[in-house]
């Protein structure tokens, strides 16, 4: 990554993919031959599509993941990046979104500048094998984060990540929640603060809705006809990243009620919400929490729609001293 990675990055004025952050570096089409100069892993996957323009079989998972690789290291200055076979490999610009956003939050309690360096802390909750959140939000802005999982196979990965490459060197740590069915608990030390919480929960109720999406998708992607019984999504994923008990609802209510006993110790607590109508259920739960403030944060990314609830248990005036003080 070139210049000074905390340095906000402009965007071309023209074709863009609509919905993404003013500030994504991934809002215009790829330039595929700078990525393949970065990382010529790429090169095997890139093709001339119908419309003659060089692309990428987004249905491949394969490619995805080396796609993946070829942005981290181009846009983020990575040296290193690989995930077990069959873990998540989430698209980097719509992970990037979200860590902007969250920037514009912190903005605001910051006199409108985006705060930057170590010393802005985010938790992220299931942060994967693949580290994408950490990375993006480091090299972006210069903030350390702490990774939770539950799954030692994706600390492990993660921990790797970390350690492989110098730019990150110091400032991302990893921490096993050995209690699956708790979030906050268990991994928030005492006297710990952090200015903002992350997390992108489980979809899913069950492994069998899990398999049910999985078949949508790939029908949609027009390989229904050829997925075997047990069908593998392009971007993968382990069932706990995929669903947990109650799905997303149940997950986001545990974290809310979580969040009550660290309400001093955390700014702003965040969720990525996929399926809106578990909006006015959490709004009511949030209310039952005693939640100060209570905002829906759209993100977009072309025929996509996702939001971030986010919620504080601090008054303004709170915010803007914790702002003050880091």
């Amino acid at each position: 990554m070139s210049g000074n990675p905390m340095a906000p990055r402009a965007s071309k004025p023209v074709s863009r993919k609509p919905g993404l952050h003013s500030r994504n570096p991934h809002a215009g089409r790829y330039d595929l031959p700078k990525l393949i100069a970065a990382c010529p892993e790429l090169e095997p996957f890139v093709a001339e599509n119908r419309c003659g323009d060089l692309s990428v079989d987004f249905a491949d998972p394969a490619a995805v993941k080396v796609l993946n690789k070829a942005l981290l290291i181009h846009h983020y200055g990575l040296l290193h990046w690989d995930i077990p076979p069959g873990y998540l490999c989430p698209p980097v610009p719509g992970r990037a979104d979200y860590i902007h956003h969250l920037a514009d939050l912190l903005a605001r309690d910051n006199g409108g500048e985006v705060p930057v360096g170590r010393g802005i802390r985010g938790l992220d909750i299931g942060t994967g094998a693949n580290l994408i959140y950490p990375i993006v939000g480091q090299r972006s802005y210069g903030w350390a984060f702490v990774g939770t999982e539950i799954d030692p196979l994706a600390t492990a990965s993660a921990k790797l990540i970390s350690e492989a490459n110098p730019v990150l060197k110091g400032a991302i740590r990893l921490r096993q929640q050995k209690q699956p069915q708790q979030i906050f608990n268990g991994v928030i030390k005492r006297d710990e603060l952090f200015d903002f919480t992350l997390c992108n929960p489980p979809f899913h109720a069950s492994a069998e809705t899990a398999a049910a999406g999985t078949r949508r998708k790939l029908k949609n992607l027009g390989l229904d006809k050829t997925a075997k019984a047990k069908p593998t999504l392009n971007f993968g994923g382990q069932n706990n990243e995929l669903w947990c008990p109650g799905g997303e609802l149940a997950f986001v209510r545990t974290m809310v009620e979580e969040s009550q006993a660290f309400a001093g110790q955390v700014c702003w607590f965040t969720s990525l919400i996929a399926n809106g109508d578990n909006l006015s259920p959490l709004k009511k739960t949030l209310k039952q929490a005693g939640a100060v403030s209570v905002e829906v944060i759209p993100m977009g990314q072309g025929n996509k729609v996702s939001r971030i609830l986010v919620w504080s248990f601090l008054s303004e005036d709170d915010r803007r001293q914790w702002a003050a003080s880091r």
